[in-house]
């Protein structure tokens, strides 16, 4: 090929490259705005008087879901009603606000979602005084941690502190209880006048069936970690993103559904999970993990359904370099944004920051990993293991270490995901990431988008 042919190639490839940013944001920026109009015509309403406050913070996207179900109800029924992410709540809006509903999650061990960080700060800051405000909160939480609804408990106990009046009892979910669900819109219900409530049920499980699953780590210290590769038992393959999750029921359990971060993106024709088989002290397996990396056969099915999960989705990140960060069976979110980029036909950078026990055991999806090296989706890749030198290193030593390399590529406008285990790794990250970037700029970051997590 001559240089002018070369030159001409290459100019495509970058225009084609450029192009498909410019989709991806038109994308972005389109259901952005659909967004806030639909949120906006939620204020017109017959009723008289201030629209009601909905108030929502989701790490997940189910905190979310509800509150536009919430608001729709709200708006059917004739009340005029605001909607609104926690983070863009000022105090000076909520000092003004006479009626509000607060639909939170509770991420970990009774942190806020990420995407409320800076409302949880004001919260610790001291009072704002709400003698006006009647409110009301549907607390989302895990009863399986200490902390069940922390972040929920805490905001209702902060709100009648400053002198709030509850419309009525604060409505815990833990996970998906229909139940407590049901409660939640009966008194939405009530407050709107109306009976006529829509059904909010989840979608229903389907049928999925194994292809597929090997060890990837064997031999190491650590318990095995299973890949494992599924497809429709009926009709297509599904359309989901990099980042999203799928709840799976496992026998014997089936009302406390168990969710795994998809490890691939359907252009690999099968849906990937990355499983840790969990051992309990007194020997017995996970309830689900045990049976997806044991019992279960290949050809045999599990109940299953896709869950978007768009806090850890691309989003307006598209263009964006990415700084991946993770550990364990983190990788699996991981590597199905690194999935999408190898798709592009000129990808912006992405640096892996990847942390396990022992190198000779534990360099899960290595062939993966190296090839998009050599392919330079990957531009840099560092992987800690713990067990191999004689002081215990983690990925956030390594985020530390490089933590000039990382101001530069956040000043450079890269973006940072976050996948792995909530004890040690994420918290540590995070602390690494507040020295390193400081706290206001990783607030920043978490506010723009830029600052994402999947952690359990």
């Amino acid at each position: 090929m001559s240089p002018l042919h070369r030159a001409f190639a290459a100019g495509a490839v970058a225009l084609a490259y450029l192009a498909f940013c410019g989709f991806i944001a038109w994308r972005e920026r389109r259901r952005h705005a659909a967004a806030a109009r639909d949120a906006a015509a939620l204020d017109h309403a017959a009723g008289d008087g201030t629209p009601l406050l909905v108030a929502f913070a989701s790490q997940t996207g189910f905190a979310e879901q509800l509150a536009w179900q919430t608001a729709r109800l709200l708006h059917t029924a004739g009340v005029a009603v605001r909607l609104l992410p926690l983070r863009e709540l000022t105090p000076a809006e909520l000092a003004r606000t006479e009626r509000a509903l607060f639909i939170v999650s509770t991420y970990g061990e009774g942190d806020a979602p990420d995407t409320a960080s800076r409302f949880a700060q004001q919260i610790a800051q001291g009072g704002l005084p709400l003698p006006n405000l009647h409110h009301a909160v549907l607390a989302l939480g895990d009863s399986s941690y200490a902390q069940f609804c922390g972040f929920g408990r805490r905001l209702d106990g902060w709100l009648q502190a400053q002198g709030a009046t509850p419309l009525f009892e604060r409505v815990e979910l833990d996970n998906e209880d229909p139940a407590a669900l049901k409660r939640w819109q009966q008194q939405v219900a009530h407050l709107a006048g109306t009976v006529d409530v829509p059904d909010w049920q989840a979608p229903a499980f389907a049928a999925w069936r194994l292809v597929a699953r090997h060890v990837l780590n064997e031999g190491s210290a650590a318990a095995p970690v299973c890949h494992l590769e599924l497809v429709p038992v009926e009709g297509a393959l599904p359309d989901w993103q990099a980042g999203d999750l799928v709840q799976v029921q496992a026998p014997g359990d089936a009302s406390r559904p168990r969710e795994y971060t998809i490890a691939s993106v359907p252009t690999a024709g099968r849906l990937h999970l990355m499983v840790r088989q969990e051992r309990h002290p007194d020997g017995s397996l996970g309830v689900a993990s045990g049976w997806l990396t044991g019992p279960l056969e290949i050809g045999g099915t599990v109940p299953l359904r896709l869950r978007a999960h768009g806090s850890f989705r691309i989003g307006d990140n598209a263009a964006r370099p990415l700084v991946l960060i993770g550990n364990g069976t983190g990788l699996a979110g991981l590597r199905s944004h690194l999935m999408a980029r190898a798709a592009l036909a000129a990808p912006a950078a992405c640096w892996l920051l990847f942390g396990e026990r022992q190198a000779a055991h534990d360099r899960h999806y290595a062939q993966d990993v190296d090839g998009w090296a050599r392919q330079g989706v990957l531009a840099r890749v560092d992987r800690v293991f713990s067990r191999d030198p004689p002081q215990r290193l983690y990925v956030q030593h390594r985020v530390r270490e490089q933590a000039q390399r990382l101001r530069e590529w956040v000043a450079d406008g890269a973006a940072i995901y976050v996948c792995g285990s909530l004890e040690g790794m994420a918290a540590g990250v995070d602390e690494a990431l507040t020295e390193v970037l400081g706290i206001d700029q990783l607030a920043a970051l978490a506010d723009a988008g830029r600052y994402r997590r999947d952690v359990y």
